[in-house]
């Protein structure tokens, strides 16, 4: 199985690099594909252009070889679509079951992706939860691909809804941006590597 986890990534941060070694391990995966959305068409653009935002995931990632950095998102023109993402990678993968890993803030807007229903046949999707989560009731069509049994999503290459409750930091891009902003010292909240790079760039200066 291949995991699948997508942001901005506008920094990466150990939130992020955290969940998906977590992710990796309880599912026993290949390996996690981190992919840094190009164009968003759910949220603000990204404060950092792509290829800063690829910089930083290439050097946060450098020594974890289970994580590897996708930057197809960055090589398409116009808005980034998760179904164009699972469709590219199905083609690339036939034979594997992908897991997509979303967390509940999206799964509960998941209705208004572009061609939405259509991720259940790429991919499984895997809804990252944290304690008191607010969710939205499960329709009938979620409830109809719900499952509860993880040695499912292996025999079979899509289709299941799962959802899974992971040690989640409580790190965000956006304080981190505040923060450097502010001329605060972000260490410990993301690589070393990762922080030079954004002086040395004077990313996020406000």
């Amino acid at each position: 199985m291949i995991g699948i986890f997508g942001g901005t990534f506008d920094p990466i941060h150990y939130g992020h690099l955290r969940s998906a070694l977590e992710l990796k391990e309880l599912f026993a995966l290949e390996h996690v594909r981190l992919i840094p959305c190009a164009q968003p068409v759910h949220r603000d653009e990204p404060m950092a252009n792509a290829i800063r935002r690829l910089d930083m995931l290439h050097l946060a990632t450098a020594n974890q070889t289970d994580l590897i950095v996708d930057a197809q998102e960055l090589q398409r023109s116009g808005g980034s679509y998760t179904f164009d993402t699972l469709t590219a990678l199905r083609g690339d993968y036939p034979n594997v079951p992908l897991l997509l890993f979303i967390g509940s803030d999206a799964f509960n807007d998941l209705t208004t992706w572009y061609r939405w229903q259509e991720l259940f046949d790429l991919a499984h999707i895997v809804v990252i939860t944290r304690p008191n989560a607010a969710l939205h009731p499960l329709t009938d069509f979620f409830k109809a691909r719900l499952t509860e049994d993880k040695q499912l999503l292996k025999k079979q290459l899509s289709g299941h809804l799962f959802f899974q409750q992971i040690t989640q930091l409580a790190i965000s891009a956006t304080a981190i941006r505040g923060m450097i902003t502010a001329q605060q010292n972000p260490r410990f909240l993301l690589p070393d590597a990762v922080i030079n790079y954004i002086t040395q760039h004077q990313l996020y200066q406000g």
